[in-house]
């Protein structure tokens, strides 16, 4: 079994809003800082950003 769809980073404003995962944490101290970041590493990742609309973006590769 191969794992197809896993998320590679979370991109936050509020730490409060993430924790206890495994997955790399960024966080970011306005929205256009966090907006920079999660573009940024979908492109290095070649993954798909995903708003959560609480604040925090996942990074998927799909």
């Amino acid at each position: 079994m191969e794992l197809e769809k896993f998320i590679l980073a979370i991109v936050a404003l509020d730490a409060e809003k993430v924790g206890g995962c495994g997955t790399p944490v960024f966080f970011a101290v306005n929205k256009e800082e966090q907006d920079k970041i999660a573009t940024y590493l979908a492109r290095i990742t070649e993954g798909v950003v995903h708003d959560l609309e609480n604040g925090t973006y996942i990074v998927v590769k799909h």
